[in-house]
């Protein structure tokens, strides 16, 4: 029983560090990158819809990606959609295809980029003590029951928070990885 719980909490809080991967790893560096339009969202006859299952999205230089819509009827709204994501890149229709120029990062955009990573890691880390709460209540439910001792509790506890810690560490260790990244020049 104890088991269980303590492997579910792992593979959730495994969940928590990889979905704060993926979440950072869509904030540009500067460098053209075809995951930086991932998370952008169009208006597909009234279903939001993702980029990559109305576009194919490839690299044209370092600075620029280049965006080739499928169905051409909806080129505007896949320019809409990248403009008013929170990416701050501004498209450019050329012909049927939709250019997306990468302007090179600023001291001050360096610093909004941190501050966005640091509020994502921040979300990571309540996620994985939201997951270590529940584990937590499933151990004192059972303990309520008088399914397990307290000494099993308070041992269950200790090895969640282990892996709470263990979590929390691989979220600071990305988080600083992504801060140097984005400071390099």
């Amino acid at each position: 029983m104890i088991s269980d719980i303590r492997k579910d909490a792992d593979v959730r809080m495994d969940k928590c560090v990889e979905a704060f991967k993926n979440q950072i790893s869509k904030i540009r560096t500067g460098r053209a990158s075809p995951s930086l339009l991932d998370g952008i969202m169009v208006e597909y006859y009234g279903a939001p819809t993702p980029l990559r299952q109305l576009a194919s999205v490839t690299v044209e230089d370092t600075r620029t990606l280049k965006v080739n819509v499928f169905d051409r009827s909806i080129s505007a709204a896949v320019e809409k959609a990248i403009m008013t994501s929170d990416l701050g890149l501004n498209p450019s229709s050329a012909g049927s295809d939709i250019r997306v120029p990468l302007p090179p990062l600023t001291e001050e955009r360096r610093k909004d980029l941190i501050k966005v990573v640091r509020g994502d890691a921040e979300d990571a880390r309540v996620s994985v003590r939201n997951v270590r709460r529940n584990a937590n209540d499933k151990v004192k439910a059972l303990l309520k029951d008088k399914e397990i001792s307290e000494d099993d509790e308070r041992r269950s506890q200790d090895e969640v928070q282990k892996l709470t810690d263990a979590a929390i560490k691989k979220i600071d260790a990305a988080l600083a990885d992504k801060e140097k990244e984005l400071m390099e020049f």
